[in-house]
């Protein structure tokens, strides 16, 4: 089924189709310094209530540019001031306008742990995630079978990066569950129609085991959103949109952060 995931992913596997890069020489070039802990990072925030992974997206397939002159150093001091527990950067550059500068420039300016946000879909997007300084990267289950997700996340781990899993239904929730990944994200965005199913996060909310970190991803409009995803036992929550275009990034994550996490889950 075609989705709107379809042909961003078609053009990444082009591109790792053409990249004639062996594994050793793309980790040669080492990397900033070593891995901050994203997964622990989060965890460890779980007693003071919802945690926010603050974005930087500098514009979407659906929406084009979110802001005119996105600056990356102000923008995630802000985050910072704000309580986000971690950052997430977009470096696909063709639909989101990223890029492996945004991910230094971030990093280089707070102390946070910051996710890759990508199309994963080869071995070399996990080390070039960690040569340029990431500490996490996104899996997503829809776009990759079963081997590809377990030869992706062995990698990042073996390289000492934490794996963020995407899913967006049951079907996909199970499949990461057999990875034994630390970190699980339900995309609330339905990838048919785009539109947001804050059901289905409630739902899916409740089969993620306890000792797995739940993060809610897309679609995150505000307070009331953010309650009520704490309230069906989210850890996090990944808000991109709603702070880059808010007049006051800071004020506007610090309204997110620290409501109260219901339980969830019976494994």
């Amino acid at each position: 089924m075609q989705t709107y995931l379809s042909g961003i992913v078609d053009e990444h596997r082009r591109a790792a189709a053409r990249d004639d890069r062996s594994l050793d020489a793309v980790l040669s070039q080492g990397r900033p310094d070593a891995p901050r802990g994203f997964a622990a990072s989060l965890a460890g925030h779980r007693a003071e209530g919802l945690g926010v992974i603050a974005e930087v997206k500098r514009r979407s397939p659906s929406l084009g540019p979110l802001v005119e002159h996105l600056e990356v150093e102000p923008l995630v001091d802000a985050y910072r001031s704000g309580g986000a527990s971690c950052l997430s950067v977009l470096t696909d550059a063709t639909s989101f306008g990223g890029s492996a500068e945004d991910l230094a420039a971030a990093r280089a300016t707070v102390a946070l742990p910051v996710l890759r946000k990508d199309f994963t879909v080869a071995p070399n997007d996990v080390a070039d995630a960690w040569v340029m300084g990431a500490d996490a990267v996104l899996l997503i289950a829809a776009v990759l079978d079963d081997g590809e997700l377990a030869r992706l996340s062995s990698l990042a781990h073996d390289l000492g990066l934490d794996v963020l899993c995407e899913v967006h239904d049951q079907a996909e929730l199970e499949r990461a569950l057999s990875l034994e990944v630390a970190m699980i994200g339900v995309n609330q965005r339905d990838l048919v129609t785009f539109k947001v199913d804050h059901d289905r996060a409630v739902h899916l909310a409740a089969q993620i085991p306890q000792s797995v970190v739940a993060v809610a991803e897309s679609g995150v409009r505000g307070v009331e959103d953010a309650t009520a995803l704490a309230a069906a036992g989210y850890d996090a929550v990944l808000v991109g949109e709603h702070l880059v275009k808010a007049d006051d990034p800071s004020a506007a994550l610090g309204a997110l952060v620290g409501h109260r996490i219901g339980s969830r889950g019976s494994r």
